[in-house]
């Protein structure tokens, strides 16, 4: 039976009504509420989304039986079964409003290059919180503590770390912006970029791309910081300046971080300029001058002779399959962790927090709303047990000699990780069916 036939005939007969009990018949009826008219298709917004966008969060029993029948991955005959980008996001696609979607952002969602990019972003916002914690921890023990130069030590190991996780990130933002490799039929001017730009069209594709990119990266992290993920990832992208989610929620989380958290978190290529030449903290990366890696600039996408441990360690994150990271014990959020362990809609079955070796308890100070003494209390006050699914982020250590730059790139590239052509269609054909007139007699 075809996915069509399938959707088609299940779950529809009593959908849209209510029941009655009817005397006549002694019996419970089905009285439809649908207008006997033409109903038209949903009407899809012509501008960029702006304010709260809410994805459900609520999907009964129902509908979860719907889509584990309609829409969920199926396995191929001797594939791990272990959770993969694609689950991540065929819950953020079934779960979007209807006028947030689009032909053009599902397909979009199904490039090679957009998956390297979202689970770099997964990763880096990972360690971004992971950090956070830590950050705050610090911090409230130097009130009993003085700082100590390993103190500085460590803080740039993290800020160093940070600033790489930033840069796979920004490597894959940047290939879309230009419209390279697999992304050149979404450039703003055409595939040849000859063509007038399609300004306002490339930022509706872009602001709804960027709130599903939240969702994806909110479910993976296990449903967990959604404040701190979509003002970050925004800020990240955007600019503080340019930082809409910011000047709708007023946090003033960047001005609540005390020097120490600033300099690790926002990393040493940070910096702000005038409006007209500000330019996003993905770019600062790209055109920071600091010692980097130039096989960093390519891993996942070219091949390369050799590659150190913690190359190695960001080609699985990126761009190996999902069972190789179960392979080598890591995940990427909970992408790579067994799917037994997770209900339809990917929440834990058993509601117990990873406790890993380097497991904090602590709440991130991007929630904090004070300084002073009343910060100090609030921290105390705010301390709780981070559930968190996943175990903590050990980066391999940098090598400590520097790798010298070679007479010739290499420019042999890697053959793209195919993306599910079936589940590609699958949300087509969803899109279409919902959002095409339906006669009702």
């Amino acid at each position: 039976m075809s996915d069509d036939d399938d959707e088609t005939g299940f779950g529809g007969l009593y959908e849209d009504g209510h029941w009655v009990w009817d005397d006549n018949v002694q019996a419970l009826v089905f009285v439809s509420d649908l207008p006997p008219a033409l109903i038209e298709s949903v009407q899809i917004t012509t501008k960029a989304p702006t304010g709260n966008i809410e994805f459900r969060d609520d999907v009964d029993l129902i509908e979860q039986l719907r889509y584990r029948r309609r829409y969920q991955r199926k396995l191929k005959p001797g594939e791990p079964d272990v959770v993969t980008l694609q689950d991540i996001k065929d819950i953020a696609i079934f779960t979007a409003p209807l006028n947030l979607l689009s032909p053009m952002l599902i397909h979009l969602l199904h490039l090679p290059t957009t998956e390297r990019y979202l689970r770099a972003l997964i990763f880096c916002m990972a360690y971004y919180i992971q950090i956070g914690d830590e950050m705050t921890a610090r911090i409230m023990e130097l009130e009993s503590k003085i700082r100590t130069p390993d103190c500085e030590i460590v803080e740039r190991e993290f800020r160093e770390n940070l600033a790489d996780l930033r840069l796979l990130v920004a490597k894959e933002y940047c290939v879309m912006l230009i419209g390279g490799g697999d992304l050149k039929k979404f450039h703003h001017k055409g595939p040849n970029k000859k063509r007038q730009s399609l300004s306002d069209k490339d930022a509706r594709l872009f602001e709804t791309f960027v709130r599903v990119s939240v969702q994806i990266v909110y479910l993976a992290l296990g449903r967990r910081s959604f404040p701190i993920i979509e003002l970050e990832v925004h800020r990240i992208i955007k600019s503080e300046i340019f930082n809409s989610v910011e000047h709708r929620l007023k946090s003033g989380y960047l001005g609540n971080m005390v020097p120490e958290e600033r300099s690790v978190l926002l990393g040493p290529c940070w910096h702000q300029d005038k409006k007209l030449n500000t330019r996003s903290p993905l770019m600062n990366e790209l055109f920071c001058h600091r010692p980097i890696d130039y096989r960093l600039m390519g891993v996942g996408s070219i091949k390369y002779k050799f590659l150190s441990s913690r190359l190695h360690y960001f080609h699985l994150v990126i761009s190996a399959p999902e069972e190789n990271l179960m392979t080598a014990d890591m995940t990427v959020g909970i992408i790579g962790m067994p799917r037994a362990l997770f209900d339809t809609m990917l929440r834990p079955i058993h509601q117990t927090p990873y406790e890993g070796p380097k497991s904090k308890v602590s709440v991130s100070s991007a929630s904090r709303q004070s300084q002073g003494s009343k910060q100090s209390d609030s921290r105390r006050k705010s301390v709780q047990a981070l559930q968190r699914y996943y175990p903590d982020i050990e980066l391999p250590e940098k090598e400590l000699q520097d790798i010298p730059l070679p007479m010739d790139f290499p420019d042999n590239p890697e053959p793209p990780r195919p993306v599910s052509e079936i589940q590609h269609r699958r949300w087509q054909n969803r899109y279409k069916r919902l959002t095409k007139p339906v006669a009702v007699r």
